[in-house]
């Protein structure tokens, strides 16, 4: 009997581990937030952009990395993956490519950039991707579900949370309590 278990549990293992390598490693976190409309992941190489732009029928990425504004693909000071991505992007017809990099937790103009993207319907569908695809994108797709989809802050922030036993969302923690504290623009209506 305790061997039966023990085989168990190391098969849950081994298939919780192959999950965690598939999503983390090959899918680059890659999530659908709301179907046919909003995603999320981490960096996609870019010679696998196309690929998910097509699979998706992706319009735009907003990229949350730095550096977040000006010219990424001639600025010497720019990392190399931001403007491998930019171009990548920029060869593939119809597609959109918005960076607003930010820090964990955002300023006003990035949120407001970032509600300015999503408030056009042409844009969609979006891809929202920050460096691992569990931090920032998960940020901001909280936003997006408490602006766009009416969630409560705390479903939006419990959604984001990744699945582990301690996540950057949990109460006290700088992201958590960025979540919980958020007034949306029709909370910020009826407040004035």
């Amino acid at each position: 009997m305790k061997k039966k278990i023990g085989i168990i549990v190391l098969v849950l293992v081994l298939i919780g581990t192959g999950k965690y390598i598939y999503d983390r490693h090959i899918n680059h976190n890659f999530i659908a937030i709301t179907e046919g409309k909003v995603y999320k992941s981490g960096v996609i190489p870019p010679d696998e952009i196309a690929d998910y732009v097509n699979k998706y029928h992706i319009k735009s990425i907003i990229d949350l990395r730095f550096p977040g504004t000006g010219d990424t693909v001639n600025n010497p000071e720019i990392p190399k993956e931001l403007t491998a991505e930019k171009e990548a992007v920029a060869k593939i017809p119809g597609v959109n490519y918005f960076n607003d990099g930010c820090d964990q937790v955002p300023k006003q103009e990035n949120v407001d950039a970032f509600l300015k993207i999503m408030d056009n319907p042409a844009n969609y569908p979006v891809l929202i991707h920050c460096y691992h695809g569990i931090g920032r994108s998960q940020l901001f797709s909280a936003i997006y579900r408490i602006e766009y989809e009416g969630w409560s802050n705390e479903d939006a922030r419990n959604k984001a949370a990744f699945p582990v036993m301690f996540s950057s969302f949990d109460n006290g923690t700088p992201k958590g309590e960025y979540l919980k504290a958020y007034k949306s623009r029709k909370q910020s209506v009826k407040v004035k």
